[in-house]
Parts: structure tokens; C-alpha cells; sequence
């Protein structure tokens, strides 16, 4: 049923055809180059009268980005990015092949293994659009896979835009105990007084995670037996035996993660200055110059992290955790809860009154923490807690910032800083530097940067206080890892090609050694990565692509930090229109292989993953998939067929059952079909 509704679907986009809705619509963003502003595009009209024009900016960014209207690269549409390595199923736990360390000072709780899932504040938008605007996506995949993801926008007025996403990530997994469950919304309000003085900038983003957790399969040569050719029926170490469940509305995990968190921000600007206008034949526009910008963010944070085992096995917890005390019939319960307040006042001053974008800002933080902690962990470690401990933080700091966007609009500068006062994360400060340019289309773009971090280790990792420290012992005594970090990116459009390089010095690197053991590396090491991406074409109408991305990246030192060598990707194939105007298709095969290296462990209960250098995790066979993507005025459909690879006769039986491994015991499932649509109405 689910298949022919969807059918339906693209038969209708395909015939149904009425309006244009993004017809003035720009390609994707690449490079340095400026979108516009997009300020005044309520002013004016398409020429057809059902299409929209819509832009967009970050709430700390001033450049105004168009929408995305290619089709070429499907995880743009994806929440997990392609260089991306996950557990196993859509929805758990995930990290990246190209080495990124966390560059933020001050407090972080330190779960980030779901973070590809989440709204985020940073990355909420706020739009300007001509018209309403609203986008239904949905993603069907093997054994129920799903992902929804609507959005809609619209103006009130020209100085009101008003922005509400949700997204549903609803997958059983292949394999036993691999649920996910996550849901996230958004909402954005952004209001500017008629007199252009006064912003107000509103942020709601909130999420709920919930992943069940296997704790990989008990052996990994059942992969290779005719007997477990039937995924489920694997055994794993954790959540016992149960069977793949299609239900939609079931969300209920007993075994596994449930992270929960949610942001309210608002941000309210007066600015100082000078008032103009500008007379028109039929109309007098008012103008704003401004000289003196106040600022006042407030934001209100909610956090919960939890593992929960409802019938724990004894045996595992303390093979795995040296916990014990505990019973099957005990559930095991670990938490951390926090909230969180930030007022921050800032101060801004526009040496040149007629160029926004070029401006000195000040400005300084208060920071309040209060974290609800398991205090009996220690007595009985599997036992369920009822008693909990609150304990009160706080941070206050400061921060400044110096951007230039040149009025020709080729060159942008920033210099910023951060630095920790007092408080939980005294001493803790951040630095960067950054130019970038826009040369001209026959010369390319180009950006140079530079960053410092100084900051404490994550708090599960530093402090006996949290719920999902283990180690028995006070304080580990960690130091302060810092990190420099200095970047450069070349993009060459005639040639379509890009290069992009990191260098990282670090110092204090901390990790896991195993499933709950904290260490710290105190030695300096360093990280080169470089990394290559270029579009072929071929045909007379050079609409035969192949479009590559290759990197490489090597650790130098003795640091305890295993990452691939290489790691690619690879898209081949048609890229036209068939003949037919309104057609935009893409078609071909895609490609992913990483060399083979000692990949990262996970503990299930911590959420983390950990160093390990027993094992290599091995790539058997580049991750091969056909796609066919196309696009209609603003309906988009793209059908995948993923993990060619894994086909093989196994003891006579044909399938796909040559799995490639994400770590250790967590083997990639075989052949996967998603079929998505994704459409956008001007209402």
C-alpha cells in the first residue's frame, strides 16, 4: 500500500504541473560568493505570478543564502552526511571518517553521537520569501524505514517572517535492537520595526532521541554462515531476542539511549544612527544607517541524557563495565539532567555607517548550570536510582568580534575571541582569524583561516559528579586540551575543481581507552588532512559526470587516535534533461571506500566511542549504490538501490550478505531501496 501511494505521488508531480514555485530559485552555494541579501525581494514580483523568491541567513551569519534546488547529491537531503560512518541503521550512533575535533570552549556534557540528528540553534534559518512557502518530504525505506520532514515559511509582512520545521526519523534496523525513534522541530520568528532600529530574533529548537541498543552482534563470523542469512535472527549482547517490529507508532525503547533536549533563544537589537530614505516615483522607502548597535540574547536550555536496560544482563554489565550488584530483575537506569541560562549583552559599533557588514562587536556572558546527578551509582551500580544530587555551575566570559565585508563584495574578514573569566571553565578561551575571497569566475575563491581552542575535557569525561562517569576514583585530574587548527580552501569553477586543506596541533588529547576508561594524551601530535574534489565531464553536451571527492589524512606523533588513510567518494553518471525543459534528472552509480584501519569501538551505555587498537575494521568491498534522481519545477523524487556490494553466493544461496562492518561487531545491513519525494508549494 505504502508503494503505490507513493507511486501516485510522482505520477502526480509528473502530470500536475501548474506553477513554477521555484523557478527564481539559485544553484547551490559554492565557494565565496554572495547570494544577496535579499532584504527588499518582497518589493518585487516573478514574472510568474505563482512563483517565490526565498533567502535566508543564520542568526550570527550576515550572508543571505538561496535555496537548494539540485539533485545531484542526495544526502543534502539526508540528515547523515556521506562521510559519515553509523552504527548499522538510520538513526544510530554516528561519527565522521574525516578527523574533527570539538572546537568549542566551556561547558560541553559531552554526548555527541547523535548530534547529526539534531535542530540545533546554530543551524536554525531565517527566511525572507515573497511569498508562503511550505515542503513535504518523505523517505521510504527497507522494512519500514522512514524519514518525514516538513517545513513552511511565509512573510506576514515585509518585516515579519514566521518559520516552523518538524523531522521524523523512524527505522527498525535490520538487525536485532537497532531502533531509532527521533523527533525535532523548529520554530523562527524574525520581526524588524518599520523604522529599521529595532530586530527581534526567536528561536524554539527541540529534540527527542531515542536509539535502542544491541551492543553488536556476539560473534561477527555468523555474517558468513547460511544459517543467520535471516539478519534478525543474529544474536546481539543486549536488549535480548527480539523480533523487527513495522509498527509506526511504536517508539518505545528498553534498552538504549533517550537523549532529550530543549532551546529557546531570543535576541533583540536597537540600533543608533541615521535615518534616510529613498523617493521613488510612486513611493519613499525608508533607510537606516546605523552607528551604535545594542544586543541582548537570552537562551533557555533543557537537557536529558539517559541509558535505560529494563531487564539488564547481569553478566554483560560487568564483563563490559565492572558493574555488578545488580539482577535481571533490577532495571539499570543511567541519567544526567541539566539546564541552562545565558544572558550575554553585546555592544556593536559601524565604523562606516552605509556598510553593515563591516563592524566591531563586544560583548560579555553570564553563564548559569544546574546538573541532577545519580548520587547512589557507586553503592549499587545496577540497581535503579531513585536519589539524585543537583549541583549549581556557573561561567561568566566574555567575547568580541571584528568582521569586513568589503563593498565590492570580493573580500570578507573576521577576526574573533572568547575567553572564560571565572567560573566551572575558567580559563578556557577561543581565537580564529579568517579571510575569504571571491576572485571572479575565471579565478575561483579562496579562503585562509586560523583557530585556537583551549577547553576542558567534555564533563562525563572530567568529572566523577555525572552520572556516566565509571572509574572508580576522585578526580582524573584532566589538563586542558588545546588545539590549533589552520585551514585553506581553493575552489576553481572554470575546471570545477576544488582543494581543501587542515592542520591540526594537539595537545591533551582525551579519549576512552575502553568501554568507560577515561585517559588523556599529553604529548603534541599533529593531523594533516587534504582533500581533493573535481567534476569530469564528458559528451558533447557534457552531460556525463563523474564527480569525486578524495582525502587524505595522517596522524603524526604517537597520539592513541586511529583514523583511514584515504577515504572517497564517487558519483558517475547522467546529469540532463532528456529533451524535456521541465526535466532535471541524475542517474548513475555512487561509490564510498575508505582504507582499511582500526576503527573506534562504542560503548553502548556512554554513548561514546572509544580507541581500541586490537582489531582492524575492513572494508570487503567499496559501498556500491544506483541512483535516480529527477526534478520537476519543484517536485523531487530520488530512488537509491544501496550496498550493491554486498551480493555474493553464500553455500549455494544467492544474496547480499557480504556486509562491510562500521566497527567492531556492528556490520552495515545488505541491499537497502529508499524511495523519497520531496516537494515544495507556493500556498
Amino acid at each position: 500500500m505504502k508503494f503505490y501511494f507513493l507511486l501516485f505521488l510522482i505520477v502526480t508531480g509528473i502530470y500536475a504541473q501548474a506553477q513554477d514555485p521555484l523557478g527564481g530559485i539559485g544553484n547551490r552555494f559554492r565557494g565565496i560568493k554572495n547570494a544577496g541579501s535579499g532584504n527588499d525581494s518582497l518589493a518585487r514580483r516573478n514574472k510568474y505570478e505563482d512563483s517565490v523568491t526565498i533567502t535566508y541567513r543564520y542568526l550570527d551569519t550576515l550572508r543571505a543564502y538561496k535555496m537548494d534546488s539540485s539533485i545531484n547529491d542526495f544526502t543534502k537531503y539526508y540528515p547523515i552526511p556521506a562521510e559519515y560512518n553509523y552504527l548499522g541503521n538510520f538513526g544510530n550512533a554516528a561519527q565522521s571518517y574525516i578527523f574533527k575535533p570539538r572546537m568549542q570552549a566551556g561547558w560541553d556534557p559531552g554526548f555527541h553521537a547523535f548530534d547529526i540528528y539534531k535542530y540545533t540553534v546554530e543551524k536554525a534559518r531565517f527566511f525572507t520569501a515573497t511569498r508562503p512557502y511550505s515542503e513535504l518530504n518523505y523517505l521510504l525505506g527497507t522494512r519500514s524505514e522512514q524519514f518525514i520532514e516538513l517545513m513552511h515559511t511565509q512573510n506576514i509582512r515585509p518585516n515579519w517572517n514566521v518559520h516552523f520545521s518538524y523531522r521524523l526519523v523512524n527505522s527498525p534496523g535490520i538487525f536485532q535492537n537497532q531502533k531509532s525513534a527521533h523527533n525535532s522541530y523548529y520554530v523562527t520568528n524574525w520581526v524588524q520595526s518599520t523604522n529599521k532600529r529595532y530586530n527581534n530574533y526567536f528561536i524554539l529548537a527541540a529534540n527527542k532521541l531515542q536509539n535502542t541498543e544491541s551492543g553488536g552482534i556476539v560473534n561477527s563470523s555468523y555474517i558468513d554462515s547460511v544459517d543467520y542469512a535471516r539478519r534478525d535472527y543474529i544474536p546481539v549482547r543486549l536488549g535480548g531476542s527480539t523480533r523487527y517490529s513495522a509498527d509506526f507508532f511504536n517508539t518505545n525503547i528498553s534498552t538504549g539511549n533517550r537523549y532529550a533536549d530543549f532551546n529557546v533563544l531570543m535576541r533583540q537589537q536597537y540600533d543608533l544612527g541615521r535615518k534616510d530614505s529613498l523617493v521613488t516615483d510612486s513611493s519613499v522607502v525608508p533607510l537606516f544607517f546605523p552607528r551604535i548597535r545594542l544586543e541582548h540574547t537570552i537562551r533557555y536550555s533543557k537537557y536529558t541524557f539517559e541509558f535505560t536496560d529494563a531487564a539488564p544482563d547481569v553478566a554483560y554489565y560487568q564483563t563490559y563495565y565492572a558493574l555488578s550488584g545488580g539482577s535481571a530483575n533490577n532495571g539499570f537506569l543511567k541519567r544526567d539532567d541539566w539546564k541552562e541560562m545565558v544572558n550575554d549583552f553585546s555592544i556593536y559599533t559601524f565604523p562606516d555607517s552605509k556598510n553593515t557588514q563591516q563592524f566591531i562587536k563586544l560583548g560579555a556572558a553570564v553563564q548559569n548550570l544546574s546538573g541532577v546527578f545519580d548520587t547512589l551509582q557507586r553503592e549499587s551500580p545496577l540497581e535503579l536510582i531513585r536519589d539524585r544530587e543537583k549541583k549549581n555551575f556557573y561561567n561568566i566570559f566574555g567575547h568580541g568580534e571584528y568582521r569586513n565585508r568589503t563593498k565590492n563584495q570580493k573580500w570578507d574578514m573576521m577576526l574573533n575571541g572568547k575567553l572564560y573569566f571565572t567560573g566551572m571553565n575558567a580559563g578556557d578561551y577561543e581565537a580564529g582569524a579568517s579571510i575569504q575571497s571571491l576572485l571572479g569566475k575565471k579565478i575561483g575563491s579562496l579562503m585562509l583561516g586560523a583557530q585556537n581552542v583551549n577547553r576542558t575535557p567534555s564533563f562525563i569525561m572530567q568529572n566523577p559528579i555525572s552520572s556516566f562517569y565509571l572509574m572508580q576514583g576522585g578526580n582524573p585530574g584532566l589538563k586542558k586540551e588545546n588545539i590549533t587548527h589552520l585551514y585553506a580552501s581553493i575552489y576553481q569553477p572554470l575546471i570545477k575543481l576544488g582543494l581543501v586543506g587542515h592542520y591540526y596541533l594537539m595537545t591533551n588529547y582525551t579519549y576512552y581507552t575502553d568501554y568507560y576508561k577515561v585517559n588523556q594524551y599529553n604529548s603534541l601530535f599533529n593531523i594533516l588532512q587534504i582533500g581533493v574534489n573535481k567534476v569530469f565531464e564528458a559528451g558533447k553536451t557534457k552531460q556525463w559526470k563523474w564527480r569525486t571527492e578524495v582525502y587524505f589524512q595522517q596522524v603524526v606523533g604517537g597520539a592513541p587516535l586511529h583514523i583511514p588513510t584515504i577515504y572517497t567518494r564517487n558519483r558517475i553518471g547522467y546529469e540532463g534533461k532528456l529533451g524535456y525543459p521541465r526535466l532535471n534528472i541524475a542517474m548513475g552509480l555512487e561509490a564510498k571506500y575508505r582504507t582499511n584501519y582500526k576503527g573506534d569501538g562504542y560503548s553502548p551505555v556512554l554513548g561514546q566511542f572509544f580507541y581500541q587498537d586490537d582489531q582492524t575494521v575492513q572494508y570487503k568491498l567499496p559501498n556500491i549504490a544506483a541512483y535516480l534522481n529527477f526534478r520537476i519545477n519543484s517536485f523531487k523524487a530520488f530512488v537509491r538501490a544501496e550496498n550493491l556490494n554486498t551480493f555474493r553466493n553464500l553455500d549455494g544461496s544467492w544474496g547480499f550478505t557480504n556486509n562491510n562492518f562500521a566497527a567492531t561487531d556492528y556490520p552495515y545491513p545488505g541491499l537497502l531501496i529508499r524511495l523519497g519525494v520531496f516537494w515544495g508549494f507556493v500556498n
